[in-house]
């Protein structure tokens, strides 16, 4: 090795993030880019892989190198998934990466393949039901909507393992990413299931499997041109961006659940032993010998960003002050979530979003502390069904951007009656990314953690009465609602103005 810091890298929905990190977890640089998410019509969500994951990835390397790649010992990069990039025989990108469970267009297909291999199945032996969160729909949709893709596609990548490509040449994938890649793995042989995959997938090449943290190649001599890495340098075979970030902040053990507030909302709890639900995703661990249960919610951040942008784009600080000045309840408004259809536990892509009670009286304030409770009442329906297939969970660890400031978090610890640890640093995946990096190649022991809990959100009780009266109102308003939204839906499924 030439150097001893670890790089993380990771490819987000909204913007990708580096970090350097020395053996003992301390943080030497970071580094941000936007990106662009396409939505080109309802349903659809797409990256320009291009542009998005390896643009992203040679902008944050000439910002954190700093012209010395020989620094970097070895590298991890995740990313959003599961997701489907069509690629050619060489690896280049045939259309857009089609991306994980935001993106519902093959209903249609998720219907037919478990009408093909039968819901309980599919349950048994993935772990997961068919979802918009599945990569075997996704490929049965490309197959079936863009012939000539198909016809020239060789490879799919989710945005690591398309990273990873093009640093090392080596066409891989981790198990864990491949155990959300329904209904192509079996997850308790932890292979492929070469008979399903050669007829939802006929002819497409599989990617070699390896572990999170195992090392997959090193950086070629043309990556090591185009990056600035040094030729040579170990890269890790990395894994999907929420698992990733649990290991950043130490949930590796059974009973901790990791919450992070992003773009949407995603939980992972680990487990003792393998569960499978209809409701959630049964996964493999970032670790061999690890299950996980997981849930993800459509919307978190992005409908934050909604309301802002529909109020003239005000500071942030601005619509908390308004949303903190309010009761719980927002004097009465109640919302449902589901402005991108709801995945966990409805996986209900038709599911459409709604502010009920609204009066003239109501302001933007008091909007934005509904859509923010909304949330709250979707993390604690995920939570109620985590805890019913995986058993009780002992500690909620919260990460990511929306846990800066008190007011979302505090909320949410009001709604679940749950407190919630906070690290005292949030670094995301890309910090898991380099401790996988790390244990690797021998510069951290795998048993050692590199994050500290710094504060913890305690639920408060004067609250709790307040929020299980609307808690109950909020899923009993989806069941009310659930037909005219789906034929609204239905309505909306046309191709976006240009």
């Amino acid at each position: 090795m030439s150097g001893e810091l670890l790089l993380g890298l990771d490819i987000g929905t909204q913007s990708s993030k580096g970090v350097l990190a020395r053996p003992d977890g301390e943080l030497v640089a970071r580094a941000e880019r936007p990106h662009r998410l396409s939505l080109p019509r309802p349903g659809w969500a797409e990256h320009d892989a291009e542009a998005a994951w390896w643009g992203d990835v040679l902008a944050l390397l000439d910002e954190l190198l700093d012209g010395d790649g020989d620094a970097v010992a070895a590298l991890c990069v995740s990313g959003i998934g599961p997701c489907v990039l069509a690629a050619d025989a060489a690896g280049a990108p045939l259309r857009p990466a089609i991306l994980y469970g935001i993106d519902t267009r093959a209903t249609s297909e998720i219907a037919e393949l478990t009408d093909r291999y039968g819901g309980d199945a599919i349950l048994e032996r993935c772990g997961s039901p068919l979802t918009s969160q599945a990569v075997g729909p996704k490929l049965a949709w490309l197959r079936r909507h863009e012939p000539a893709v198909w016809a020239r596609m060789e490879r799919w990548f989710m945005a690591s393992s398309f990273v990873v490509q093009r640093l090392t040449g080596e066409y891989v994938l981790d198990h864990h990413s491949a155990s959300q890649s329904d209904p192509l793995y079996d997850i308790s042989a932890t292979r492929f299931a070469d008979d399903w995959a050669a007829e939802v997938a006929p002819g497409l090449a599989l990617p070699r499997l390896l572990w999170p943290g195992e090392v997959a190649g090193e950086v070629s001599g043309a990556a090591a041109a185009a990056t600035g890495l040094a030729a040579g340098t170990p890269v890790c075979a990395g894994t999907i961006d929420a698992w990733a970030e649990a290991v950043s902040v130490g949930v590796r053990r059974p009973g901790e659940v990791m919450m992070m507030y992003g773009s949407t909302m995603f939980l992972v709890q680990m487990l003792a032993h393998p569960a499978a639900d209809a409701r959630l995703w049964g996964t493999l661990g970032v670790e061999p010998g690890t299950h996980c249960l997981a849930a993800g919610m459509a919307t978190l951040g992005t409908l934050a960003e909604w309301l802002r942008q529909l109020c003239g784009a005000p500071p942030y600080e601005e619509l908390t002050a308004e949303a903190r000045a309010l009761p719980a309840g927002a004097e009465g408004l109640l919302a449902l979530p589901y402005f991108a259809g709801e995945r966990t536990p409805l996986f209900d892509p038709a599911a459409r979003g709604l502010v009920c009670g609204l009066t003239l009286r109501h302001g933007r304030g008091h909007i934005y502390r509904a859509l923010l409770e909304a949330t709250a009442y979707g993390v604690r329906h995920n939570l109620e069904a985590l805890e019913e297939a995986g058993g009780a969970s002992r500690r909620l660890v919260a990460v990511g951007g929306g846990t800066r400031g008190d007011l979302w978090t505090q909320i949410v610890s009001d709604v679940t009656g749950r407190p919630q640890d906070l690290p005292q640093e949030t670094l995301g995946a890309a910090y898991g990314d380099a401790w996988l990096a790390a244990v690797a190649v021998g510069l951290t022991p795998a048993e050692r953690d590199w994050t500290q809990i710094g504060a913890v959100v305690e639920p408060a009780e004067a609250n709790a009465a307040r929020y299980d009266e609307l808690y109950g109102h909020f899923r009993a308003l989806y069941g009310a609602t659930a037909e005219v939204s789906h034929a609204l839906a239905e309505l909306q499924d046309v191709p976006a103005a240009s």
